[in-house]
Order: C-alpha cells, then sequence, then structure tokens
C-alpha cells in the first residue's frame, strides 16, 4: 500500500528500512524521503514502524543483523 503520496513510498519499502535500522521518522525521512514534502504520512509511518518493531524483528548496530525477540 501507498504510505506517501508524495514520494510513492509504499509500506514494504518502510519496513524493510526499519529492519535495516531506520526506526524513527527522522530516520526514514533521511533514507527514503517518506514524510519530508506535505508530512501528511507521518503518522501513518509511525503506526507501520511501532507495528514492525513490535513484531519482533531488531536490528543489531548498524551490521544489518536480525534476531527474534521471542
Amino acid at each position: 500500500m501507498y504510505v506517501c503520496i508524495c514520494k510513492g513510498i509504499t509500506d514494504r519499502q518502510i519496513k524493510e528500512a526499519v529492519y535495516d535500522g531506520s526506526t524513527s521518522v527522522k530516520a526514514l525521512r533521511r533514507h527514503l524521503g517518506v514524510s519530508s514534502q506535505c508530512g501528511r504520512c507521518a503518522e501513518l509511518t509511525q503506526e507501520i514502524i511501532d507495528e514492525t518493531m513490535a513484531g519482533g524483528v531488531v536490528a543489531a548496530a548498524n551490521n544489518g543483523l536480525f534476531y527474534s525477540a521471542g
């Protein structure tokens, strides 16, 4: 699903960036450009971050390794 219409960014792209360690809207703005135009997608972007992080997948310190918290 498209989250950021201005930049054409999908929920899948956001989730992949979260898996890679971009765990805030600010970091995703730098990485993908999400919420850098009109800003209407910021709230949904944060919800996707929260849901992805709550799913038990956490990026290790900038090395791209993942582990399950459960």
